[in-house]
């Protein structure tokens, strides 16, 4: 298990927010943290603890009035560390290449290859055959129904009909490098972990897996790592310290044994 830190922007600022929150039209989510220091400071400092792996993610949509500040803020944390961030929120096959240019070294995708609901194997195909498979992240965010866990779409705003699953996940791995998995439910909120969820991706034997959502104590980093079998990732945001929380980024790392180095 690793620690993956975050860079989550909104209406050009380093924030956490509540992810359920997130209404597009509307520039007012609620708000855990909103930083003083820019994208590429908190990049910077990742690049300097050697951490990897991390997201960087968009949280306006293409058509706000915030989205190109946003933009220049994910573009100047991934000049900051390069190879070192992933990237995400708004990428399609005809902006990948920005990210990519800048230093990240993955796109992160949800929205764009999902249409009326469910999976759009041409467009996803699209994708892979235009970024990399070694390039692309696929991000399955999702809330918990009486149907399972089913992935939403367009900032977490919009519900599909696809499940979270083994079998969805088997399907999916052979077009990407890896998974992010918000739980959106819990996501910050930093009230603890969504259990099943989690252990569902500890039983399923494919790709890195990157699990965000509830994290609020130590305690859930450990039962996340039981649950998960040692081999789920985790992404901690509102909790931490760096962002206003009561979880010391340091013994977050000695927990997750996550330290790798620079690659």
């Amino acid at each position: 298990m690793e620690f993956r830190p975050c860079i989550d922007i909104h209406n050009g600022r380093v924030k956490q927010i509540v992810g359920g929150s997130l209404k597009d039209g509307e520039n007012l989510p609620e708000e855990n943290f909103v930083a003083e220091q820019d994208a590429a400071f908190f990049a910077q400092f990742y690049h300097e603890a050697g951490l990897c792996g991390g997201h960087v993610i968009l949280l306006n949509p293409e058509n706000s009035e915030y989205y190109e500040e946003t933009k220049r803020q994910a573009l100047a944390a991934l000049r900051a560390y390069p190879g070192g961030l992933q990237a995400g929120g708004g990428v399609t096959p005809d902006n990948a290449a920005d990210f990519l240019e800048a230093g990240a070294s993955h796109v992160i995708v949800t929205s764009y290859v999902f249409r009326e609901g469910r999976i759009d194997f041409e467009r996803l195909k699209k994708m892979t055959d235009t970024v990399g498979k070694q390039h692309l992240v696929l991000d399955l965010s999702c809330r918990k129904t009486s149907a399972g866990y089913r992935v939403v779409t367009d900032r977490w705003q919009k519900m599909t009909q696809e499940t979270v699953d083994e079998s969805l996940m088997d399907r999916l791995s052979q077009y990407c490098d890896e998974f992010l998995i918000h739980a959106v439910d819990v996501e910050g909120r930093a009230e603890g972990i969504e259990e099943e969820l989690t252990a569902m991706l500890g039983n399923w034997e494919g790709c890195c897996v990157t699990y965000a959502g509830g994290v609020h104590s130590y305690e859930d980093l450990e039962l996340l790592r039981r649950l998960g079998r040692n081999r789920v990732n985790v992404t901690v945001g509102s909790a931490l310290d760096l962002f206003g929380g009561s979880l010391a980024w340091k013994r977050v790392l000695e927990i997750c044994g996550s330290v790798t180095g620079v690659h």
